[in-house]
């Protein structure tokens, strides 16, 4: 359980975060919203990127900004929406980093196995050996996401995971972040900008606007014309596709 307590993050006069309180519980949460929402800077708060200006954030009862670094990373993986290294790795050698909080080798049969496991999950095998820097944006972001998904915690936070990822991969990776909650009882907290994504592969959404939750709760509660047209100031009209919720700008 993700819990955050009227939590709220001011960059000068500016508040990104405002007295935000949810419980994000078992699943995959996706939180959306438009542009300048705190969608990020809520993910950053809550994987401990950034400090909060007020308010608690728990992660099964351990407070993240006063636990140590390692038990919150035992915890917690976090993608972040930009990921710039300053040293030349291959694909396989930053999938190993997602090891470190468990002793930092990455050479026991655990770690490996868990190395290898990702690797496969994210299609990664013909590339492994490449460096990142040789790769396409689309392969070096499901590096990073395998990467995360290494680090072996019941809880994942990806901040836009689908950036320069093709169709095939993207919907390849929901699909896979679905069965890591089903197999593994994990919570996963996806920020996303595409609605209809969001409707067809979360369990729960979280809505933000201006800083603020304005609507969390489950898809079809939340995945509504009257909502969405409010959340972006943009006419929505959401239609029925067999068991699927499919959203129509007008």
């Amino acid at each position: 359980m993700i819990r955050t307590d009227a939590v709220s993050k001011r960059h000068g006069g500016l508040v990104a975060v405002d007295d935000v309180t949810v419980e994000i519980g078992r699943g995959l949460t996706a939180i959306i919203g438009p542009n300048g929402a705190g969608k990020s800077t809520l993910l950053s708060a809550i994987g401990r990127l950034i400090q909060t200006t007020e308010g608690t954030i728990t992660v099964d009862g351990v407070d993240v900004h006063t636990a140590g670094s390692r038990e919150v990373a035992r915890r917690l993986a976090i993608l972040r929406q930009d990921n710039h290294l300053a040293i030349r790795l291959s694909v396989e050698d930053l999938v190993a980093y997602g090891r470190f909080p468990h002793g930092g080798s990455g050479r026991t049969p655990q770690d490996r196995s868990r190395i290898e496991r990702a690797i496969a999950l994210l299609d990664l095998g013909a590339v492994r050996r490449r460096f990142l820097d040789e790769l396409s944006g689309g392969q070096r972001q499901r590096a990073f996401v395998a990467m995360a998904i290494a680090q072996d915690t019941d809880h994942l936070l990806l901040d836009e995971p689908l950036n320069n990822l093709d169709p095939r991969h993207a919907v390849s990776l929901m699909r896979l972040l679905r069965r890591e909650c089903a197999e593994r009882d994990m919570t996963i907290v996806v920020v996303l900008h595409d609605i209809n994504v969001a409707a067809q592969f979360a369990d729960d959404i979280i809505a933000m606007r201006s800083g603020r939750v304005v609507h969390h709760g489950p898809v079809d509660e939340v995945i509504t014309a009257p909502h969405l047209s409010a959340l972006y100031d943009t006419p929505a009209r959401v239609e029925k596709l067999g068991e699927r919720l499919v959203v129509l700008w007008e």
